[in-house]
């Protein structure tokens, strides 16, 4: 059943978490479920709350969501939520955009600096107590192409102008200061950073391949914040270890959390980090007042706020 008009005070909602529960939700029209009991917490549940946005309990117990019209995730992305039964249903999807736009900015303009200021290395030389000088790298100037036009992808865009970089803007389709997806082969070879921040979609799922990454000069360094579908790892592990490729900062992978024998933790030139580029103090109360305010306007029967397009995996209405 969609969300339609119509005033709906007390839905039944349940909560897919994993070890935290949401702050300032305890009542009793909340049920709290993990992956192994959210089978029996959905039926007769209006609203899903999928705290736990690594999960992909949802998709194997939908069978279950027999009163199911509106669905909220706890996360910008929602690639774990796009599969066949919720596309071909009425239920509304919502998603958590702009709560990460800011803290995920923040977090590439630091990677950039790192890198080019080569602080693993200040790191590392501080450790073992040895005194060892160089010469690091500017960041004024250089090219970040950026790829996602959305809130995530401007608010990098922003930042990295900030400190006299020079970006490249790249989003689904050509707008005033973005250009189109097709377009991004020819910027590849201007980039000195390459800045992945867009969803995982259909059309963009492996788009870091090898062929893209054969456009990238040597000096080109490699960062994402957005996911690891986007990369086809082996071909990223390539051409790291063969040279092609300065270096890389990760923080988003193909399989979460990475396996402790993946060649990504000891290549020189690479930051791996726990998908956590937009997880700062306060985050969680942030998220839980997106939710807050768009269950008021579902019980008094209001449009809800960052709805899905489900069929391309993110909210329209802005550039994308």
């Amino acid at each position: 059943m969609p969300v339609s008009p119509g005033q709906r005070p007390h839905p039944t909602i349940t909560v897919l978490h994993a070890e935290d529960r949401p702050p300032g939700l305890e009542s009793d029209e909340v049920r709290f479920a993990t992956d192994k009991t959210l089978s029996d917490a959905l039926p007769g549940s209006e609203v899903l709350l999928v705290w736990d946005f690594t999960s992909d309990a949802v998709r194997h117990v939908w069978h279950a969501a027999d009163a199911l019209r509106w669905v909220h995730t706890a996360s910008a992305g929602v690639d774990r939520l796009i599969f066949p039964e919720l596309l071909d249903s009425t239920v509304t999807l919502t998603n958590s955009r702009g709560v990460f736009d800011v803290p995920m900015a923040e977090y590439v303009l630091g990677l950039v600096l790192a890198m080019a200021k080569d602080l693993p290395t200040t790191l590392a030389a501080q450790q073992r107590h040895e005194w060892r000088h160089r010469d690091s790298e500017r960041v004024a100037g250089t090219c970040a192409v950026v790829v996602g036009g959305g809130p995530i992808g401007r608010a990098i865009a922003r930042l990295l102008t900030a400190v006299g970089m020079r970006v490249e803007l790249v989003g689904r389709r050509a707008s005033e200061g973005v250009h189109e997806a097709d377009a991004l082969p020819g910027l590849l070879p201007r980039a000195d950073w390459l800045v992945l921040a867009a969803p995982l979609t259909e059309a963009t799922r492996g788009m870091l391949d090898a062929t893209a990454l054969a456009a990238l000069r040597p000096s080109t360094r490699v960062i994402n914040v957005g996911r690891g579908g986007l990369v086809v790892e082996p071909d990223l592990v390539d051409a790291l270890r063969s040279g092609r490729l300065a270096g890389a900062a990760l923080d988003v992978f193909a399989r979460e959390p990475l396996a402790s024998d993946s060649p990504l933790w000891d290549l020189p030139g690479v930051i791996v980090s726990p998908h956590m580029s937009g997880d700062v103090l306060g985050w969680r109360e942030e998220l839980m007042e997106v939710f807050a305010e768009n269950l008021a306007r579902y019980r008094a029967g209001e449009p809800l706020r960052n709805v899905v397009d489900k069929t391309l995996g993110y909210v329209t209405g802005g550039t994308s």
